[in-house]
């Protein structure tokens, strides 16, 4: 079994922590929000870090709007099925848990789907930001809850440039 590093990266909405494993980001939390569960060993030094912090420096800065780091998070296939979804959600936009409902229902040719299950699966997104749940909305396109609160999702929202009934 392969190590699990983590590290504190200071950003201009707090402190998050980072997890990776064999190069790829397993984990993005705020601070306060990570599980503290796992065995992890603390360094700055891995590489995918140091390439993260450059990252997130740039994206709170506006300039990075896409990333190319190898994300693996840990979670059901369902829940893996709804995070592949929200990569897909380009900055500066935005889609409702009743759309992703539809979406999977479609894909995985079921009658319906249920958007809080949808909306369960969202909250428990690993990777903040570089899975960007904080682009999606309440189907009245109200902001709905963030584990990282939503002022946090607020931010992020109007950082991209995301227009806010």
């Amino acid at each position: 079994m392969s190590d699990i590093y983590t590290c504190l990266i200071d950003t201009p909405i707090g402190i998050m922590r980072a997890a990776a494993k064999d190069e790829a980001i397993t984990g993005l939390w705020f601070e306060k929000y990570y599980p503290d569960t796992y065995k992890w060993i603390e360094t700055n030094e891995y590489e995918v870090f140091k390439t993260l912090k450059i990252w997130l420096k740039g994206y709170f800065a506006g300039e990075n709007k896409t990333h190319n780091f190898l994300l693996s998070p840990a979670g059901t296939p369902f829940q893996l099925k709804v995070w592949n979804v929200l990569k897909e959600v380009k900055y500066a936009k935005s889609i409702t848990y009743g759309s992703i409902a539809k979406q999977l229902a479609l894909d995985m040719k079921l009658p319906k789907m249920s958007a809080q299950a949808v909306g369960r699966a969202v909250g428990h997104n690993p990777i903040s930001i570089l899975i960007p749940c904080h682009r999606v909305l309440g189907a009245d396109g109200s902001l709905t809850g963030y584990a990282g609160g939503v002022d946090k999702k607020l931010f992020l929202l109007k950082l991209e440039g995301v227009k806010i009934e």
